[in-house]
């Protein structure tokens, strides 16, 4: 039986469980360009990070397993940067296909929206990654640009695709107020 997934605001207890998925997606896979995964304490101080700027951190679960999850950061730090975010999306590697990452995304981008961000940017590993750009392909997103060769990994070169995708009202109105993150 395939019971559905359910969504949730991280928690402090989901660190092991993040770091034990994001571990697997930086050991075989490129759409991270860590060489080494982190440590379930990196994890929890990165999530800590996102929290304490006000973003969203969400994961999803099935039957009390946490099999994905999905955050928002500054795509930049410069205070210019202000009202954009990167989103960042990882399934567990035995529940890929199964619209997890649809679910979490549609959560990242309503929340992201309602802090008063204007713009969000995905920043795909490999240009090969046909299951993350047609996902946020399907969200709106638009190709940005394609960085050549700018990551090496598993003995080869490795592209980046930028995509993006306007929030709210975008640049279509001059902000009110400082976003919330």
């Amino acid at each position: 039986m395939t019971h559905k997934p359910t969504l949730r605001p991280s928690a402090d207890s989901d660190a092991d469980a993040i770091a034990a998925i994001y571990a697997h997606h930086v050991r075989t896979g490129l759409s991270s360009f860590e060489l080494v995964p982190p440590s379930t304490a990196e994890i929890a101080r990165r999530r800590a990070d996102v929290l304490a700027r006000g973003l969203p951190y969400f994961v999803a679960e099935i039957e009390g397993t946490v099999v994905g999850y999905a955050y928002a950061s500054p795509y930049r730090v410069r205070p210019a940067y202000r009202f954009t975010v990167e989103d960042s999306i990882y399934i567990h590697a035995d529940f890929t296909r199964r619209g997890i990452g649809r679910l979490l995304l549609a959560a990242l981008i309503a929340a992201c929206e309602e802090r008063g961000c204007r713009q969000m940017v995905a920043i795909v590993g490999d240009s090969g990654n046909a299951p993350s750009i047609g996902l946020h392909q399907a969200f709106g997103f638009q190709h940005a640009g394609t960085l050549r060769s700018v990551g090496f990994k598993f003995g080869r070169w490795v592209d980046t695709v930028l995509m993006q995708r306007p929030l709210g009202p975008a640049d279509s109105t001059l902000p009110g107020a400082e976003p919330r993150p």
